[in-house]
């Protein structure tokens, strides 16, 4: 059946690529309907017949099997807290779609053909950062999915919530009949985890552009030596991301002139007999250990990335239907710990990251360490006028809530449901604290860009010239967007728009 990349699912979620279902796949899904419906017509089979949970031991009449479906729906819509944005809600839809797009799971075709709709009408459920623990699926999020679906609550059309029974009625949508199991199929699933966690990734990977193209910029207005990101210092440790981030800014400044070559010390007799160097023989670390600090982040990253797509790309409710095998197997698939551990993983390694923005904006800053550029990179009067100064107060704060929201939710198990869920794995809420850290990274992330273009301003004409092209261009686009800082005047709207501005754009690096 259908499987899913990551680029497929930003082109989708994002960018609101038109999802289509071929005759033959449609064929495929309703063959898995039909199974169900005769397998199950003389068995017990949970969550057809028998209640939920704790209250599976109870068996329904069954001419209350469709209430039982449409009552789970609404007693489980118990969400709290902030809705999710129009990208994370419409991967959620994308994630319990590709779910069912396996032919394991039995619901009705109704139900893909609801979620199709709501993509490529761009109808947004609303969907809550609060409630399902992540153990029996995101019961509390997808509940409040089904819920749209059947034409219930509320939705998002053009960013206005309104009530799902007009749009649909305007956009001539019939609302879902929920047959055999279809409520407990939408809710049983990792898919609002995934979801979110899909947008996350997709970010996580601008973000980390970023701040390659940031750290390899500094390298370059400092003059630094060039061998700390060479293929012989690199070469010898045997790690893919840290490769990956040296190649990146060989890379990045094959056309510069202003990094300095280490064979170019070594030659300069001049140096070699002064007792004292005016020149800094090594860097510090956060300018000198780029490729071993932001490698890591690059590994964890695309690891998470074949977890989230595996994970999207698999059948993850239960119980699951197999038409090979002629049964129905119950089980705990939509067990979310895979998914609320990469996220924490992600959390971490984009803190450690935000960590290394804000202490190259502070070397920035600090003339003392820096030796080249005035305090807080002060265009005008030390004194009467403060540069940068109070940005770096927000990069600051921002990336201590950062290394407060990096700690585990993998680990936060709480029982609940009658202790049949004893052991849960908080997902969801794993990739919405891991959400507000990536948000909080961009945001860190364009007060130091902003600083390093500020001290791009700083350099003389000669140096400017001898720029990398790569760094030129990245200089243009944020001053496309935030002039230079030479008077004291307000800049918040400036760190919004190149927020915004970093998050949108994916650099070649």
């Amino acid at each position: 059946m259908n499987k899913l990349d990551l680029k497929q699912i930003e082109a989708f979620s994002l960018e609101k690529k038109e999802y289509v279902i071929s005759d033959d796949v449609r064929k495929e899904l309703e063959r898995s309907f039909s199974f169900l419906q005769e397998f199950s017509s003389d068995k017990i089979i949970y969550g057809i017949n028998t209640g939920f949970g704790p209250m599976a031991q109870f068996k329904i009449d069954e001419d209350k099997l469709n209430q039982l479906q449409y009552n789970l729906i609404r007693s489980h819509s118990s969400g709290t807290g902030n809705v999710l944005d129009a990208e994370s809600a419409r991967a959620v839809v994308l994630s319990r779609l590709t779910n069912f797009m396996q032919g394991n799971s039995g619901v009705s075709y109704g139900v893909i053909e609801k979620l199709v709709q709501f993509l490529n009408h761009d109808i947004i459920p609303e969907i809550y950062e609060h409630g399902g623990v992540g153990a029996s699926g995101d019961l509390v999020q997808l509940a409040h999915l089904a819920l749209n679906l059947i034409g219930e609550g509320y939705v998002y059309i053009d960013g206005v919530r309104r009530k799902t029974s007009e749009v649909l009625a305007e956009k001539n949508i019939t609302p879902l009949k929920v047959k055999l199991r279809d409520g407990l199929g939408l809710m049983n699933g990792t898919s609002c985890m995934s979801g979110i966690g899909s947008v996350n990734l997709i970010y996580s990977y601008r973000l980390l552009d970023w701040a390659i193209a940031a750290s390899t910029m500094i390298n370059e207005i400092v003059e630094a030596y060039d061998d700390s990101f060479s293929v012989g210092l690199n070469e010898v440790k045997l790690h893919a991301g840290q490769q990956f981030v040296a190649k990146s800014m060989r890379d990045f400044l094959k056309d510069s002139t202003l990094i300095k070559k280490r064979e170019e010390l070594f030659t300069d007799d001049k140096v070699a007999e002064t007792t004292e160097f005016k020149k800094k023989i090594q860097e510090y670390y956060s300018i000198r250990c780029i490729p071993q600090i932001l490698g890591p982040v690059k590994d964890t990253l695309d690891y998470a990335k074949t977890i989230i797509e595996n994970e999207i790309n698999s059948t993850n409710d239960n119980p699951v239907v197999s038409l090979e095998r002629e049964n129905v197997f119950h089980g705990g698939n939509f067990h979310g710990d895979y998914i609320s551990l990469e996220m924490d993983k992600i959390k971490l390694v984009i803190t450690k990251l935000t960590m290394l923005a804000e202490r190259q904006l502070n070397f920035l800053l600090n003339s003392k360490i820096n030796g080249v550029f005035p305090p807080f990179l002060n265009t005008q009067t030390l004194g009467l006028n403060f540069g940068i100064q109070g940005m770096q107060f927000t990069a600051t704060s921002t990336t201590a809530e950062n290394q407060m929201l990096s700690n585990s939710m993998y680990v936060h198990s709480i029982s609940n449901n009658n202790d049949n869920q004893d052991i849960v794995s908080m997902g969801t809420n794993s990739a919405v604290i891991t959400k507000k850290v990536i948000e909080n990274g961009f945001q860190v992330m364009a007060i130091h860009m902003m600083s390093v273009c500020q001290a791009i301003d700083l350099l003389d004409e000669t140096r400017k010239n001898k720029l990398s092209s790569k760094t030129k261009e990245i200089y243009n686009q944020i001053r496309a967007v935030s002039p230079t800082i030479n008077e004291d005047v307000p800049q918040f709207e400036a760190i919004r728009n190149v927020t915004n501005t970093l998050k949108k754009t994916t650099l070649a690096l």
